[in-house]
């Protein structure tokens, strides 16, 4: 029971790592706040629907939480979207949706939550960022721009809140076995349990991530026993470069 007597909210929690870092952060103690466009099926201590392109909704997030679980102790900005194609092909809206959901809200989200956690005493935050934000990826420039973003900017307030006992850092997975990647396999003509294995045998360790992987590493860097990491992007890809 690492989180017993603590608080989170977690973003895309309808999603697949959303949806397990919810699960394993309540099977620990935690009292759960969660953030999606569509919270239908999610267990929770607490339902904040919406859109996190809406600035006012993200920058209210972090104060509703304390408003319904009494604090905030821990932030998941789990919530993303993948665009493909190179910078050619991509248009406005698709510009404006992966900045907007993968970069300016975790920055609402953060900037709304550190005070709120330095004022009691410390919290943890944790990104999702992606393997892809970290090193080029084909044919996702705005995706690996966005992700890039989200690392950097994890970094920088690693460095700049430590001292106020918030701990920043983030995870960066490859690809992980979520709806989100089934439904893109599906739109595309692929069949998704096919592609999935497929992209398994170009992983080392044989299989593409599960939900439930990357959320293991999520808990421990939101929890005391990352209290010495500060900034730090966690790279968690079954040995697979990006390609």
């Amino acid at each position: 029971m690492r989180f017993a007597g603590r608080t989170a909210l977690v973003t895309g929690a309808a999603g697949g790592i959303g949806a397990a870092v919810v699960r394993m952060l309540r099977a620990e103690g935690a009292a759960v706040a969660v953030a999606d466009r569509d919270l239908a099926g999610v267990e929770a201590e607490a339902y904040l629907p919406g859109d996190l392109r809406d600035g006012s909704y993200a920058d209210g997030l972090a104060g509703a939480v304390q408003a319904a679980l009494g604090r905030l102790d821990i932030l998941v900005n789990n919530a993303g979207v993948i665009t493909r194609g190179p910078v050619t092909e991509t248009t406005d809206a698709d510009w404006a949706l992966s900045v907007g959901v993968n970069v300016e809200a975790p920055f609402r989200l953060c900037r709304a939550a550190i005070p709120l956690m330095a004022a009691q005493g410390g919290g943890a935050i944790v990104n999702v960022a992606s393997c892809w934000g970290l090193r080029p990826g084909p044919d996702h420039a705005v995706y690996c721009m966005t992700k890039a973003a989200l690392a950097s900017l994890t970094q920088c307030m690693g460095m700049d809140h430590a001292h106020q006992g918030v701990q920043i850092n983030a995870v960066a997975p490859n690809e992980v076995n979520t709806p989100m990647l089934r439904t893109g396999f599906a739109r595309r003509g692929f069949d998704p349990d096919t592609a999935v294995a497929e992209l398994g045998r170009t992983v080392p360790l044989g299989r593409i991530a599960e939900p439930e992987d990357i959320a293991e590493v999520i808990l421990f860097l939101a929890s005391d026993a990352a209290r010495y990491m500060c900034g730090a992007v966690v790279e968690v890809n079954g040995g697979k470069p990006v390609k």
